[in-house]
């Protein structure tokens, strides 16, 4: 099956998670992505468990699809062959501190000098200008300076940080959208360009609505639980057996919802006839609500609800969602077979394509494991000299 990105060359200099998930996006639409680590030790998060045959399970989650080549980029040798690299592909990417491939001579000034349709995609903390550009960051620091902490959680509770690390995926798929787009820009003016995408502009960037309302009212939003905070119902209920989340995102689902809840009074009451007035009337619906959710059961509601076209679904752990019918039949759990680690299950690609489908046909590379081949076909190499790189330490 022909792939979007088949023909596309992505040199990838950047580790442990917002770099990788950019450049998985890109592979599983079948980018040759060359993931270029430090020799001995590779990407940080070959080191981060749990660890399956000693193979770490983070690290094959997000690197499916790439080839693995290490080169010492503080080594003359290995610029050498790196620079050699830049001459045919595509688009650069790293998320080391600003400042950092400047050092190594490496910066996109000088790689634009050597191939000047280059795409250089760097994502880091702060970006690359500003008064916190050289400051280091992880994904909780940038939640936490974000704001999104500031309004997750409980309510009345502490600020929370968001259970998978939104910091770094976020600024991952935002830098695969800027790429996507300097490549079609370079195929309509052959010109191509440098990106730069902060970590902490991603997570201003999707606050939703907390930005507005602040802007609006002057009172910054402060954690609401489970709940919406301006829709209403919209959050999980107690049931007989468990629980279940429920959305009654407009009026037109209240009439059904309320029908099927055997409150048909509710409909045009004039406390909760419309969103404002349910909004602003929370505290006296809400205990209706649970009162009436906690006499069935959650399968019982949910056979209810899905018949009648009301949004709602049970709150699933981990373990229900990787065996969910529905998840399967999307192909959203993969399994790949892996050199080391053997078979391993991973999330499978979200986007479906009618005609370029995106793919999971490798496995995460073994550190190193596409040196030579990468050197021979690319760098045009001899046996005799990838041993000379061996022994300088370059490779």
């Amino acid at each position: 099956m022909e792939q979007a990105l088949k023909g596309i060359k992505v040199l990838d200099l950047t580790r442990v998670l917002a770099g990788p998930y950019c450049t998985m996006i890109l592979a599983d639409m079948g980018a040759d992505v060359i993931k270029v680590e430090a020799p001995i030790k590779g990407d940080d998060s070959r080191q981060f468990g749990p660890y399956v045959n000693g193979e770490s399970a983070y690290f094959m989650s997000i690197n499916r699809n790439k080839r693995s080549i290490t080169l010492n980029l503080k080594q003359p040798e290995a610029q050498k062959e790196f620079f050699k690299l830049i001459k045919s592909v595509d688009v650069i990417t790293e998320n080391f501190k600003p400042g950092t491939m400047e050092k190594l001579g490496l910066g996109y000034e000088v790689l634009k000098a050597i191939n000047p349709q280059i795409i250089y995609a760097a994502t880091s903390g702060f970006g690359h200008t500003g008064p916190y550009s050289a400051r280091p960051a992880y994904d909780g620091v940038v939640q936490a300076m974000g704001g999104i902490m500031s309004i997750t959680g409980q309510k009345g509770g502490k600020p929370t940080r968001v259970g998978p690390s939104v910091g770094d995926i976020m600024a991952g798929m935002f830098t695969a959208i800027g790429i996507l787009g300097a490549l079609h820009y370079r195929t309509e003016n052959g010109i191509g360009q440098k990106i730069d995408v902060s970590m902490l502009d991603c997570q201003v960037a999707v606050l939703e609505n907390a930005i507005s309302r602040y802007m609006a009212t002057g009172i910054s939003p402060k954690p609401e639980g489970n709940r919406h905070a301006s829709i209403v119902p919209f959050e999980p209920f107690d049931t007989e057996d468990g629980e279940i989340m429920i959305a009654v995102g407009n009026d037109s689902i209240w009439h059904k919802f309320c029908t099927q809840i055997q409150r048909a009074d509710l409909i045009s009451h004039e406390l909760f006839a419309s969103n404002p007035l349910r909004s602003e009337n929370y505290e006296l619906l809400s205990p209706i609500i649970k009162a009436i959710i906690k006499t069935k059961k959650t399968l019982e509601w949910q056979a209810i609800f899905d018949e009648n076209g009301i949004p709602n679904g049970p709150i699933n752990n981990i373990e229900s969602v990787v065996n969910d019918p529905q998840v399967n039949h999307r192909e959203m759990i993969l399994e790949m077979d892996h050199p080391i680690a053997h078979k391993v299950k991973i999330p499978g690609i979200p986007i479906k394509m009618s005609v370029t489908q995106g793919a999971v046909y490798k496995a995460s590379p073994v550190l190193g494991e596409d040196t030579e081949s990468i050197l021979k076909t690319m760098n045009g190499l001899t046996d005799e000299e990838i041993e000379t790189l061996k022994t300088l330490g370059a490779i």
